[in-house]
């Protein structure tokens, strides 16, 4: 996170002590501390350090606490670790409409750079869901700084279950939940063929459920033939998944390159061609021990929740302090999945069109104006934003 927080501040620019929490009124005076941070920034700098391995779970992170850094200082005339329960719920309800716009919002329509004056940290209102996660973010942070001996206490702690990360209410997972998933999946064992087999249909499994945010009922109709390729206007191979959802309704949900790579490992690992045939009636995600047997939706939440228990299982061992993500874990179905595609995209910047079209969402919000997003549009946005990252 660079040191200039806001547009008009220089890479010199630093912070009274009042402002920047060296003296914060929820700072640990213990002389045990496992990070040698003095200042919120510097704390938060050593949060977001752990994921530098993730670029995007980086740049997702540090949008969010930049956003809370600059509110608690700009509007709250406070440091971070000086901040309430009080002054936390009073965060969620500015994301939910940052005002005043002239300060907080971009002009529609521009893009200006992040060190021009004109930037903004946000480009409008927030959704719901996009707010539960930026708390989500928010409270991990609190949690950690708190672990760290940085903080005395989480102020998020005491709010509703439905801002917290232990609840059973966020139906998705965060960043850094999918990517212990995926962690998990590939640490699984592979020395026989029945267990690369295994390991390459829970990898394919995850793959399709997140990267087309399919529904249960939409996976299990689908066959091998349904996944095509056109050329686009440029002249470009495009591979797409046809899918029956809601109402019978047909739609074309884009595969993108990284998705394609996995259904093509998939196949190689049950000796298959890597490609589909036009007329293959293989069902789209085989039955264990593969074959053309259609598979059920049961089998299909069987499997997902034997892999969230595993994981979950895995991350307790990784760490005893991570308990409340694991619980989180466990309560995993398959449809979360679905919501997790969904909330990634809008926090990378898709446009909420092209995750309309893509999930097969009647609206985009209550609104009954249909807007069509340009099918090439939506192929190219979900190969540029909404990443399955494997490896």
């Amino acid at each position: 996170m660079s040191s200039a927080l806001l547009p008009s501040w220089d890479a010199s620019f630093e912070l009274s002590p009042n402002l920047d929490g060296s003296t914060g009124r929820n700072r640990a005076t213990s002389s045990i501390k496992q990070i040698g941070a003095q200042t919120d920034v510097q704390a938060v700098q050593a949060w977001l350090n752990r994921y530098t391995h993730s670029p995007r779970t980086y740049a997702s992170y540090s949008k969010e606490v930049e956003r809370l850094l600059l509110w608690a200082i700009m509007e709250r005339r406070t440091p971070l670790s000086s901040l309430q329960h009080e002054d936390l719920q009073a965060y969620q309800h500015f994301l939910a409409n940052p005002q005043p716009a002239q300060r907080w919002v971009t002009q529609a329509g521009k893009r200006p750079a992040r060190n021009s004056p004109a930037w903004r940290p946000f480009v409008g209102p927030l959704s719901s869901s996009s707010q539960r996660q930026a708390m989500l973010i928010v409270n991990a942070l609190f949690a950690w700084l708190v672990q760290a001996g940085y903080l005395v206490s989480n102020p998020l702690a005491l709010a509703p279950k439905r801002l917290r990360v232990t609840g059973p209410t966020e139906r998705y997972l965060s960043p850094d939940l999918w990517h212990h998933l995926q962690r998990y999946v590939l640490s699984m064992s592979t020395q026989t063929p029945s267990q690369l087999r295994a390991q390459s249909r829970a990898r394919w499994l995850l793959s399709v459920l997140y990267g087309c945010g399919l529904r249960v009922s939409e996976l299990i109709q689908a066959q091998m033939s349904d996944v095509y390729s056109r050329i686009n206007s440029q002249g470009q191979t495009q591979w797409w998944l046809r899918v029956t959802g809601k109402g019978n309704k047909l739609r074309q949900v884009p595969v993108s390159t990284e998705l394609l790579s996995e259904l093509q490992h998939y196949r190689l690992t049950h000796q298959l061609p890597p490609l589909p045939l036009p007329m293959e009636n293989r069902p789209l995600l085989m039955p264990v021990g593969g074959g053309i047997k259609p598979i059920t939706r049961a089998a299909v939440h069987t499997s997902i929740k034997q892999l969230a228990k595993a994981a979950a299982h895995a991350l307790r061992q990784q760490d005893p302090n991570q308990e409340a993500q694991a619980h989180q874990l466990e309560q995993m179905s398959a449809h979360w999945l679905r919501h997790t595609a969904g909330s990634h995209m809008a926090n990378q910047g898709v446009d909420i069109r092209i995750i309309r079209d893509t999930l097969g969402h009647a609206s985009i919000s209550t609104s009954n104006i249909y807007l069509h997003t340009e099918a090439e549009q939506r192929h190219q946005a979900l190969e540029q934003y909404h990443r399955l990252d494997w490896n």
